[in-house]
């Protein structure tokens, strides 16, 4: 990899790849990640990281501009081309992260280390909450993998939404099983008994 390539990270491979298909301008490389889910996977929520993004790849020359589109009824565009070095530096990433497991600190884990700033009784409607938005989304891409209105996606461009429905299967498993536990009784916590058992983890 390139000394001065940009690190790599999720919406820096979407790019690059999304290129792959040929020349794009900004506005339509992000509807075109919707189109196809890729703001599942990716964070589409501010365009500005987006613009930098595509910055930081083409000061790399991983990405070029193409030519610049004038339109009366749109602001100016500049659209990008991904380069030889944008295409040999994209599949480095792409084997580096299918490859090593990362730990990205998701933010359901670590709110979970202190569950007990809470309740059970506080904790069940939470966690019920959660459970119920898993469902949503479970149902949202079982209908995205069964859709058959018109010609079907090729299997390996729904990978993703794949492997993203198997764990949200497998955190709603969970959730459902700890809310059961919260139900029974079986799982309980108070502050009195918290600070008991903080004591014994001090170092000396």
């Amino acid at each position: 990899m390139s000394a001065k390539s940009p690190r790599p990270s999720p919406l820096a491979l979407t790019v690059l790849f999304m290129l792959v298909g040929g020349p794009l301008h900004p506005y339509e490389m992000q509807r075109r990640m919707k189109h196809w889910g890729k703001d599942r996977v990716v964070n589409l929520e501010q365009r500005a990281n987006l613009y930098k993004t595509i910055e930081r790849l083409a000061r790399a020359s991983l990405i070029a501009v193409r030519q610049t589109e004038k339109d009366k009824r749109f602001p100016e565009r500049t659209v990008y081309e991904l380069t030889d070095a944008g295409l040999r530096v994209g599949r480095e990433w792409l084997v580096e992260m299918l490859a090593t497991p990362r730990n990205e600190f998701p933010q359901f884990p670590a709110a979970l280390s202190f569950v007990f700033g809470l309740t059970p009784e506080e904790t069940l409607p939470v966690l019920e909450t959660r459970a119920a938005l898993l469902r949503e989304s479970l149902a949202e891409m079982d209908r995205d993998l069964s859709f058959d209105g018109g010609a079907k996606a090729p299997a390996v461009t729904l990978l993703d939404t794949e492997y993203l429905r198997a764990v949200t299967a497998a955190e709603l498993q969970w959730v459902d099983a700890v809310v059961g536990q919260i139900r029974a009784g079986s799982l309980s916590w108070s502050g009195e008994e918290l600070s008991q058992a903080s004591k014994s983890f001090l170092p000396d």
